[in-house]
């Protein structure tokens, strides 16, 4: 079992900055369906969430989670809704200093929101630098916890070395397949093609090692949770 150590009740911080924005045509209307698209989250994933998903500048949002199960879908699914706009996305686990609004995502601190803003600061980094980007999810945990953060921020990365080779069609079918949790023959029919196409383009695209490296990130941040009795 992946065990976290943390001295004090962890939530999980997830701050979201929009990759290139000044270069956003209608960025007003970018806003708007950005601020739908967070607004769908925090009714989807509502059980998860302590202070809900809200744009905070022009170009960030965060939100604020006690419980890890959602951790993924999350930032999966609002990928999926901004294409092609691009997201970096930093994650920090760890305690909130502060109190918690839970309508809006806005005010509080700690380490929590410490962690992820540094995750941020980090990508931003590596892409001033002109390095090879590894990935767009960074994760980074307070207290004695390094080599949990270790593992799964080497699993983010094969996550988007994966990802980021997709063609527009691979990515159009694995987002079927995973946010409607449909059956080959099922995405088959969907999208009028045989089984055996369907099961040419998932191999093609590294989809069953990517599906992996979801459920093992999801089975090590499910246990991270908030417990009141703490």
């Amino acid at each position: 079992m992946f065990f976290f150590f943390f001295t004090s009740n962890p939530y999980i911080a997830i701050i979201g900055d929009i990759k290139k924005s000044k270069k956003i045509k209608e960025r007003e209307i970018f806003q708007n369906q950005l601020n739908s698209i967070l607004k769908k989250v925090n009714q989807l994933y509502s059980s998860s969430i302590s202070s809900k998903f809200t744009i905070t500048l022009g170009d960030e949002f965060q939100g604020l989670l006690h419980s890890g199960d959602n951790v993924m879908e999350i930032i999966q699914y609002i990928k999926k809704e901004t294409y092609p706009i691009e997201i970096r996305f930093g994650i920090g686990i760890g305690s909130i200093s502060t109190n918690i609004n839970p309508e809006i995502s806005i005010g509080a601190d700690g380490p929590g929101y410490h962690r992820a803003r540094d995750c941020i600061e980090e990508l931003k980094m590596m892409e001033r630098r002109k390095q090879r980007v590894l990935s767009d999810v960074q994760i980074k945990i307070d207290e004695d916890n390094f080599l949990q953060e270790l593992s799964l921020n080497s699993i983010l990365k094969l996550m988007y070395s994966i990802e980021s080779n997709w063609t527009e069609k691979q990515k159009e079918i694995i987002n079927y397949i995973l946010f409607k949790k449909k059956s080959q023959i099922e995405v088959a029919q969907y999208f009028n093609v045989s089984q055996s196409n369907i099961q040419q383009i998932l191999s093609k695209a590294h989809y069953y090692a990517y599906k992996d490296a979801i459920d093992s990130i999801n089975k090590i941040l499910c246990e991270v949770k908030y417990n009141d009795s703490v």
